[in-house]
C-alpha cells in the first residue's frame, strides 16, 4: 500500500509534470459521499457537489478541460448541471479553478472567492505569488461575484458552508466545513484546501520577497486546522483523503469510509510535520 507521505509527494507536484499527471482527467465514476454531497471530480481532482432544494453547490472547477467531465458526473448521478447556483473553490490554482470561466458561462453560477485569492482567479493565474510568471500555470480569468473572508457563510436553501482562511499554499487558500445529517446522525465535514509546501523557489519560506508572511500563515494554516471539529474529511486532492484505499469500502450497511476523524488528524500532523522540516532546513542552511 502507498503511505500516505507517498500520496503527498504526488500532490505536491506542480507545473507542466502535475499537468500531465493522467489521473488529473483520468474519470472517476461519481458517487455520493455523504447527506446532501457528491463527488464530482476526476481521479486526481476533487470536485463536490452540495445539492439543496433551492439549487446546487459547485465546490471546484478543476482544469480548464474539467468541466465537461465535472457536467457529465452530474447528470450521471442524475443532476441538472444548470442547478449550479454557487461555485466555490478551495485555492487558486489552475488545477482547481481554471475551469471556473467556463462553468460561470454554461450555468451562470455565482461565484465566490477568499479575497485574497481574488486578484489570481481575476487575472487568470497572472497575480499568483509563485506561479505568476509561469505561462503554464495561466488559465481563462474569471470574475468574482461576491468577495469572501475569514469566517463568512455561503448559504443555499438548507445548506450553510462556512470558509476558513488556511492561507500558505495561496494567499487565499480557504478550507469549507458545513455540517451534514445522515442515518438520523449530524456531522462536521471539512474539506481542506491545502496545507502542502509546494516544490519550487516561489514557495521559500524564509526571506520570500514575494510573500514575506508565508511561514506564518502556514502557522496559522495548522492552527485552523488543529481546531476544526472534524468527523468527515474531504480535500482539493483524493490523495489527501485516502479516496482511492477508501472508494471500495463503500458498501450497503457497511460504515461509511469518509467518517474518518483519525485519519484527518493525522493528516494534518503529518503535513505540519512536513512543513516544520521544511521551515527548520531553510532557517539554518547547511
Amino acid at each position: 500500500m502507498l503511505t500516505r507521505a507517498l500520496l503527498l509527494t504526488v500532490a505536491l507536484s506542480c507545473g507542466l509534470a502535475a499537468q500531465q499527471d493522467p489521473e488529473w482527467t483520468a474519470p472517476q465514476t461519481p458517487f455520493h459521499i455523504i447527506g446532501n454531497i457528491y463527488y464530482v471530480g476526476s481521479k486526481g481532482l476533487a470536485s463536490y457537489l452540495i445539492v439543496t432544494p433551492k439549487g446546487d453547490i459547485l465546490i471546484n472547477s478543476d482544469l480548464k478541460t474539467s468541466p465537461a467531465q465535472i457536467r457529465n458526473s452530474v447528470e450521471q448521478l442524475g443532476f441538472h448541471f444548470n442547478d449550479i447556483k454557487i461555485l466555490l473553490i478551495s485555492h487558486a490554482h489552475f488545477d482547481h479553478d481554471a475551469g471556473s470561466a467556463e462553468i460561470i458561462r454554461k450555468t451562470g453560477a455565482k461565484y465566490m472567492v477568499m479575497a485574497a485569492d481574488v486578484p489570481v482567479v481575476e487575472s487568470g493565474g497572472r497575480k499568483d505569488f509563485a506561479y505568476g510568471n509561469s505561462a503554464d500555470e495561466w488559465y481563462p480569468p474569471a470574475k468574482v461575484d461576491r468577495v469572501l473572508h475569514d469566517g463568512d457563510e455561503v448559504r443555499l436553501g438548507d445548506t450553510v458552508l462556512v470558509a476558513h482562511l488556511t492561507p500558505g499554499h495561496t494567499k487565499g487558500c480557504t478550507t469549507w466545513t458545513m455540517k451534514v445529517t445522515d442515518g438520523g446522525k449530524t456531522y462536521n465535514v471539512v474539506i481542506v484546501g491545502s496545507p502542502n509546501v509546494n516544490p519550487g523557489p516561489g514557495y521559500k519560506l524564509v526571506n520570500n520577497a514575494q510573500y514575506p508572511q508565508i511561514a506564518q500563515d502556514y502557522e496559522k494554516t495548522f492552527r485552523v486546522l488543529k481546531s476544526l471539529p472534524c468527523d468527515v474529511f474531504l480535500g482539493a486532492h483524493g490523495s489527501y483523503f485516502d479516496m482511492k484505499a477508501k472508494l471500495p469500502r463503500m458498501k450497503k450497511g457497511a460504515a461509511n469510509p469518509f467518517i474518518d476523524p483519525a485519519g484527518y488528524k493525522a493528516y494534518v500532523a503529518e503535513t505540519e510535520r512536513a512543513f516544520q522540516i521544511k521551515l527548520a532546513k531553510q532557517e539554518r542552511p547547511q
